[in-house]
């Protein structure tokens, strides 16, 4: 069984020491969803939502919550990220589905960088319009794909 990495010998916590482990390129992707009335799936779709555009302005706080998770997160290192994407579908229906990728050259993972990317968009999507659907449901955080470091690929699996 792997241990936690966050803990010394004694167990206080710690932030992880990654100055002996090589850089090399390292990309995650990570997914949320955002669930709604279909009217304000419409709403969003058809950018009638009173505070602007509800996909531009989540893509861009899912950018700047990628760049800032160092400070969100107590034992994350502070990244230099060389690249940060989010992009959004939907089912036509009910549901916008949130993609964040992000990549780095860099001895630790960015992993937690597209998680709150992809969290930080959906709850953007949910302060744009709670005003007309307070009954929004975010769901589905997960880390989708991970490549590189000595850990190697990791792939959600069943997806």
């Amino acid at each position: 069984m792997a241990k936690l990495t966050h803990f010394d010998e004694s167990g206080a916590s710690r932030m992880v020491d990654v100055s002996r482990k090589e850089a090399t390129e390292r990309l995650a992707i990570a997914r949320a969803r955002v669930t709604m009335k279909p009217e304000t799936l419409r709403l969003i779709l058809d950018k009638k939502v009173a505070k602007g555009d509800v996909f531009e302005v989540a893509r861009i706080a899912g950018i700047l919550a990628a760049k800032r998770t160092g400070e969100l997160i107590p034992l994350c290192h502070p990244l230099n990220l060389t690249s940060v994407k989010i992009d959004f579908s939907n089912n036509g229906v009910d549901t916008v589905e949130i993609r964040s990728e992000t990549k780095i050259v860099a001895p630790t993972g960015v992993e937690m960088e597209a998680l709150v990317a992809a969290s930080v968009a959906a709850l953007t999507i949910y302060d744009m319009c709670k005003a007309v659907d307070r009954a929004m449901v975010i769901s589905d955080v997960h880390l989708v794909k991970k490549t590189g470091g000595k850990s190697g690929e990791f792939t959600f699996p069943g997806k």
